[in-house]
């Protein structure tokens, strides 16, 4: 059977799983690895392998047998000096090795954006110690954010209000780091109107943005996204200027192709830059309902040198998360049927298939459409809270 083309995906989750649909659709082959068997992406995908994707050593392994056209990272803690070694080869990494090298480690894509390209962040400052961070502490000031400069889904990420609560923080943010360095970034705490995520669509033609997506977020991670997020026209020029001048910036040696998440603090028209990911982002998985090409389908497209439109429309919508709060391997859903019957015709639920929860863990995800996103947001939220999970 002839595929237009082969894809190996590193990290398969539930985002990468709406990603294997969307390919496989337009008749790719893909061969979705993580460190876990039965992970949610491998149940659709056309083979699977399973190993640490810090592994170096079986990083290349899997490269060489399966020889991918694409290489698609979906998760930050990748062995990224690899990633640059099989481009230099030959192989085309997803949007490019420059960006997952700079994008797995928060330090590397503040840098750039500040330092290099003059964007407008929070003032910030690095630690590799206690005795560091009380020094960055002492001249950001309180409050302040500190988190890993490598982690996901907000895992060691707090506010610290004062000094006598660094030290947790501290260790909080080092015992949930993630790849081999014990480093934190400080950050002003801002004091925002409100964040978005601006998805960005580099591809064969150009430059194309999703409308913005406005999101709540609780222990450094999403609990609701909605789209689209009201914004003023010159906040939002602000933020595709910035947002096309750092996915520019990430191309390297790579195409540059592909869909990115880019964050952003908004404060009256002032515009803040947040953080970056070179992939499809948690809260756009609203789009799954919002637009017409979801972010799954936007990103194989620009990936595998499809048309991507030049303007993308979105319709009021929303998501909220499904979370699991306790570890167990064997557990049920029930509620399915209660939280669609809230509205057939407008609330969807997707429910990602992974085999274990853990506290605060991301298990499914309600999606509703209305009149307005706010009306969206509180029927997504009704719908999450009916589905529950429960534990034998």
């Amino acid at each position: 059977m002839s595929h237009i083309a082969t894809i190996l995906l590193l990290g398969s989750g539930e985002l990468g799983r709406e990603f294997v649909i969307s390919a496989k659709r337009l008749g790719a082959r893909v061969i979705a690895c993580d460190s876990y068997d039965e992970a949610p992406a491998m149940q659709l995908a056309d083979g699977r392998e399973v190993f640490s994707m810090l592994d170096g050593a079986a990083l290349r392994a899997a490269a060489e047998k399966y020889r991918p056209d694409l290489i698609v990272p979906e998760i930050e803690a990748i062995r990224t000096e690899v990633l640059a070694d099989l481009e230099t080869e030959g192989f085309t990494v997803v949007p490019s090795a420059r960006a997952a090298q700079s994008t797995m480690n928060r330090d590397a894509i503040r840098d750039l954006a500040a330092g290099e390209l003059g964007l407008t962040t929070s003032q910030y400052g690095y630690a590799q110690s206690f005795a560091e961070a009380r020094e960055v502490a002492a001249l950001i000031g309180y409050p302040l954010v500190m988190k890993p400069v490598m982690s996901s889904s907000g895992k060691g990420q707090s506010k610290v209000d004062s000094a006598e609560a660094l030290e947790a923080a501290w260790e909080y943010a080092v015992a949930n780091m993630r790849g081999d360095r014990a480093r934190v970034i400080l950050e002003q705490f801002i004091a925002f109107d409100y964040e978005i995520t601006l998805l960005t669509v580099r591809h064969k033609d150009g430059i194309s943005f999703c409308p913005p997506i406005g999101h709540r977020q609780e222990r450094g991670d999403y609990r609701e996204s909605w789209q689209p997020a009201a914004m003023s026209p010159v906040a939002l020029a602000k933020a595709q200027d910035m947002a096309a001048k750092v996915v520019m910036a990430l191309q390297g040696e790579g195409r540059g192709w592909g869909l990115y998440g880019v964050e952003f603090f908004v404060r009256g028209e002032e515009v803040i830059f947040s953080e970056l990911s070179p992939r499809p982002h948690d809260t756009g998985m609203v789009t799954l309902v919002s637009q017409d090409l979801n972010e799954f389908d936007l990103h194989a497209r620009a990936i595998l040198g499809l048309p991507v439109p030049d303007s993308i429309a979105a319709r009021p919508a929303a998501s909220a998360v499904i979370l699991a709060d306790r570890d167990c391997d064997d557990f049920a859903f029930e509620g399915l049927a209660e939280a669609l019957a809230l509205d057939p015709a407008a609330v969807d639920v997707r429910i990602f298939g992974k085999p274990v929860t853990r506290p605060y863990r991301r298990m499914g995800l309600a999606l509703a459409r209305a009149a307005d996103a706010g009306s969206a947001v509180d029927l997504a939220k009704d719908a999450a809270a009916t589905v529950r999970i429960t534990y034998r």
